[in-house]
């Protein structure tokens, strides 16, 4: 169950956002096999100037259409991992438009006691969620 924190500037219509959303849900269930409905998103749009992401000496240059995308999951192997980061590039590209470099990716690793999904329960823990 990955939680998503998706940034970016603001400017894009709502069928641009959606589509953003709908192609990242299905890379993370190709590359993590998680179920289609497990689906949690949080979009985060931003005024000019308020995301600065520089290129880090790689060469590259970013646009105003920067997206950057937070994973929060259990952990995940350096495969999957490695799939999601390529398939996100490739079908937010075919898909949407988004130029690869302008996408930054970072995963934040919990264990199952970190997750209360509802009702101030550890669903992971109880044993609700396998």
């Amino acid at each position: 169950m990955p939680l998503l924190r998706i940034d970016m500037i603001e400017g894009r219509s709502e069928e641009q956002i959606q589509s953003l959303l709908d192609t990242i849900q299905s890379c993370v269930v190709g590359a993590f096999g998680v179920p289609e409905s497990d689906r949690y998103q949080i979009v985060h749009e931003h005024k000019p100037g308020r995301m600065v992401f520089l290129d880090t000496g790689l060469g590259f240059t970013r646009s105003s259409q920067v997206v950057s995308i937070q994973f929060f999951t259990s952990p995940r192997t350096h495969v999957e991992k490695m799939k999601v980061y390529r398939l996100l590039s490739d079908r937010l590209e075919k898909v949407c438009g988004l130029n690869p470099n302008d996408l930054l990716i970072s995963v934040f690793t919990n264990r199952e006691e970190d997750w209360s999904f509802a009702q101030g329960e550890a669903q992971y823990v109880t044993g609700k969620l396998p």
